[in-house]
């Protein structure tokens, strides 16, 4: 196996118990106070990784203006990505308010190929078309007809406008991390501090901006902030080490198999019902990543 797809699979798992801590901060936080969580809690922990690698001995690479604006880019585009998919669970349940943020891939594809000229393969291309109609199948209690007769819900705007968001993202920080020079461990590590200290100040600075006291909500959180913090930077960083040694259409299109662990927790952790057709889409999305990886 090599080794961007371990790391991929890491970070999938990862991203959705972090993900899923989130959700829980919605009882007590409203949907833009939960999306700063993941960020000011994370930025110590990233702040720690880095000092570690700094202890080790490894030096860390020389920063420059188009780094920092194309990381101020990418983290601006994941501020909206993570807003937009929290508001997508006040809608529909855990697992497809996951699921329609994974037209991601395709997304990524795209932004990959207009911002880097980055081509894919034809198996990845099926795979990310055969995954794309799973997710369309969970798009509507419908199914696929009446999804395209009557027009798709805020859910699916909502979670298609995550997609866009953190596939433009994705795009950006591989862009960042590979603009830098030194080992592909140190500059994703790096990458991941400096757009989570972006995204705290920008966040936090909106927050305060329209009502200070969310900043004492997010606060008086801490007992949940903190893990979501820890589980968020340590995804981050195998998202971003992972999309510094691959494409990050490649990177992004596996990551879907994040979508089986949204169903372990959305049958155990919330108890929510999963219907055999969100199942039958469910599979479609896993039959594409087996083609992406035929790569």
């Amino acid at each position: 196996m090599e080794l961007w797809v371990s790391i991929t699979l890491v970070a999938a798992f990862l991203q959705n118990g972090r993900t899923a801590l989130q959700r829980k901060l919605t009882d007590r936080l409203s949907s833009d106070e939960a999306s700063y969580v993941r960020f000011c809690y994370a930025l110590p922990f990233a702040l720690a990784y880095v000092g570690l690698l700094v202890g080790l001995g490894h030096e860390l690479p020389s920063l420059h203006w188009t780094f920092a604006g194309i990381v101020v880019v990418g983290a601006i585009g994941q501020i909206f990505g993570t807003m937009a998919l929290l508001r997508a669970f006040n809608y529909r349940n855990f697992t497809v308010g996951t699921a329609y943020s994974k037209t991601e891939t395709v997304q990524t594809a795209l932004f990959g190929l207009v911002l880097l000229g980055e081509f894919i393969s034809l198996f990845a291309t099926m795979g990310i078309l055969l995954s794309l109609g799973g997710v369309l199948l969970l798009s509507s209690p419908s199914g696929i007809k009446e999804a395209f007769r009557g027009g798709l819900g805020p859910a699916a705007w909502l979670g298609m406008g995550a997609g866009a968001g953190f596939a433009f993202s994705a795009v950006c920080f591989r862009a960042a991390s590979l603009s830098l020079d030194g080992p592909f461990f140190v500059t994703a590590a790096v990458t991941v501090l400096a757009s989570t200290t972006i995204q705290t100040l920008l966040m936090g600075g909106y927050l305060f901006w329209r009502d200070n006291e969310s900043l004492v909500r997010v606060a008086s959180t801490w007992r949940w902030g903190a893990p979501v913090g820890l589980l968020g930077m340590a995804a981050s960083t195998c998202w971003f080490t992972a999309m510094t040694l691959e494409r990050a259409a490649y990177v992004r299109a596996l990551g879907q198999i994040e979508l089986l662990f949204a169903f372990v927790i959305t049958g155990f952790m919330f108890g929510e019902h999963v219907t055999r057709r969100e199942i039958g889409g469910s599979l479609l999305v896993v039959f594409g990543i087996l083609l992406i990886l035929l790569l």
